[in-house]
């Protein structure tokens, strides 16, 4: 063996060091994947609750005013159904993760 043991100090330091360094790197990489795929899955969930309400509106458009209709009891049973959709969106959101 032609090293001394200092030499075999310092190897193993850096060793360790650079391990550390890359550890560190792929913790970091690994919680902005996390924070990226957080963001798209919030950014699809608002497009689709976006879509639902819109379809809604326009099917509330396409509704022939009538004497006897209740427009209280319809929007409340939108709202009521809109809150279902969240619901089951958020138990599905919580099976993925």
């Amino acid at each position: 063996m032609s090293q001394s043991p200092l030499d075999a100090f310092f190897l193993g330091r850096a060793t360790a060091t650079l391990l550390r360094d890359q550890a560190q790197h792929l913790f970091v990489e690994f919680l902005s994947q996390l924070g990226r795929f957080d963001a798209e899955q919030q950014q699809r969930l608002h497009q689709f609750m976006e879509e639902v309400q819109a379809r809604a509106r326009q099917e509330a458009e396409m509704v022939v005013p009538r004497s006897g209709v209740d427009w209280q009891a319809l929007i409340d049973d939108l709202r009521a159904e809109i809150a279902a959709l969240r619901t089951e969106l958020q138990r599905y959101r919580n099976q993925e993760s």
